[in-house]
C-alpha cells in the first residue's frame, strides 16, 4: 500500500523525514513513511506517534496529508520480514517510502541509528521522532497506516483481537496464539510464533 501527495512548488534544499511503525508486533507488515513538510504551512502538535492518542494521531495524519509538500507510505510484507529479518525489512519499507515520492529529497533524516540504502544523503537521528518535525510526521503516517491495516486484518482473523493490540505481544494476543495457533499474517520467524511451530513439530 502506497499513498502519495505533492504540492506544486519548489523547496530547497528538500529534506525528508522517515520513520517506521511495527517492528515489535508478532503479526502484520512493517510500515514506513517519508514526509517533506511545507515550510509555509505549520502543522501544530507534531510529536512522536507513540505519545499521541489514537484520536490525535488520526487528526494529525489528515493535516499532514493535506499540508505537507509531499508524503509517501510503504510497507514490507510478513513474508519479507521472515525472509530478511525485521531490521532489513524495516529498512526496505523506508527505502520504498522515499523512492515512491515524486522526487528524491536532497537529504533524508531517519529516526534511529540504521540507514536505508538510498542514493540521496541520509542522516540518522536518535529519538528523531520526538526531535524533528518531519520525522514526527512520518511516524504518525506510518503508525496510522499500520493500525488501519491491522483493523482490516481483524475482519479476517477476529479471534486474535488485532483491533485491540495491533499484533503486539500482549497477554490477550499470546493467549489467542496458544488457543488458535498462528495465522497467515503471523511472523513465523518471531520467537513466540516459532515456538508454536516447534511444539507442533515435536508433537508429531
Amino acid at each position: 500500500m502506497t499513498s502519495i501527495k505533492i504540492n506544486a512548488f519548489a523547496i530547497s534544499p528538500l529534506t525528508g523525514g522517515v520513520d517506521e511503525a511495527g517492528r515489535g508486533p508478532l503479526a502484520g507488515p512493517v510500515f514506513a513513511a517519508c514526509v517533506i513538510l511545507n515550510p509555509d504551512l505549520d502543522i501544530d502538535g507534531l510529536a512522536d506517534s507513540k505519545t499521541l492518542s489514537e484520536k490525535k494521531r488520526t487528526a494529525l495524519a489528515i493535516a499532514i496529508k493535506k499540508n505537507a509538500a509531499a508524503w509517501s507510505v510503504a510497507h514490507a510484507s510478513v513474508q519479507e520480514i521472515d525472509q530478511l529479518n525485521i531490521l532489513q525489512a524495516s529498512l526496505l519499507a523506508m527505502k520504498r517510502a522515499v523512492e515512491n515520492l515524486p522526487y528524491l529529497p536532497d537529504i533524508v533524516l531517519v529516526d534511529g541509528n540504521q540507514k536505508p540504502a538510498l542514493t540521496c544523503k541520509v542522516q540518522t537521528i536518535i529519538r528523531g521522532d520526538s526531535l524533528v518535525p518531519s520525522i514526527s510526521a512520518a511516524s504518525i503516517l506510518a503508525k496510522t497506516a499500520r493500525d488501519a491495516e491491522m483493523q482490516r486484518m481483524h475482519q479476517c482473523f477476529p479471534q486474535y483481537g488485532f483491533d485491540q493490540h495491533k499484533g503486539y505481544p500482549t497477554k490477550q494476543h499470546l493467549a489467542a496464539l496458544q488457543l488458535h495457533g498462528a495465522c497467515t499474517i503471523h511472523r513465523q520467524s518471531f520467537a513466540p510464533v516459532k515456538a508454536l511451530q516447534d511444539i507442533s513439530t515435536y508433537s508429531v
